[in-house]
């Protein structure tokens, strides 16, 4: 792996992106792929099998970008989650291997029968239960 530690951080005028520039180039991650895939207990749980489905977040946009001391960064997005804290080596991690992230997670909702948009993920959730589609084990 290269050196997890960028350069620069570079978020867009949307703020539907964020930029990370390291010596070996520049990698931008959506706001949507890095709300998805946030490293906090609500998103990735308490272990192996315990993640949660993140629906509806097509739209999700970054409301505010703080360091977290010298190792991470803390984000906060428009959908009101702010828990999580991104350290180098997981931004590296996401930017290394985002294609193949991102394709994992358009499978788990085409499995789940949800969808990016907040409408319809509001629709799945009614009909499957608050978890999203049943991928966190419980009966429906």
């Amino acid at each position: 792996m290269s050196n997890p530690i960028p350069q620069e951080i570079r978020l867009s005028r949307q703020r539907d992106s964020l930029t990370l520039v390291y010596a070996d180039g520049a990698h931008t991650l959506t706001a949507e792929f890095l709300r998805v895939y946030s490293p906090s207990a609500e998103v990735r749980g308490h272990g192996v099998g315990q993640e949660t489905l993140q629906v509806g977040k097509r739209d999700v946009v970054i409301d505010d970008l703080q360091a977290a001391g010298n190792y991470a960064l803390k984000i906060t997005f428009s959908d009101g989650h702010d828990s999580g804290l991104y350290d180098w080596a997981y931004l590296r991690d996401l930017c290394d291997r985002q294609p193949e992230m991102w394709q994992q997670y358009l499978a788990k909702l085409t499995i789940a029968g949800a969808s990016r948009d907040a409408d319809a993920a509001e629709i799945a959730l009614k009909k499957h239960g608050a978890c999203g589609g049943g991928s966190c084990g419980c009966k429906h």
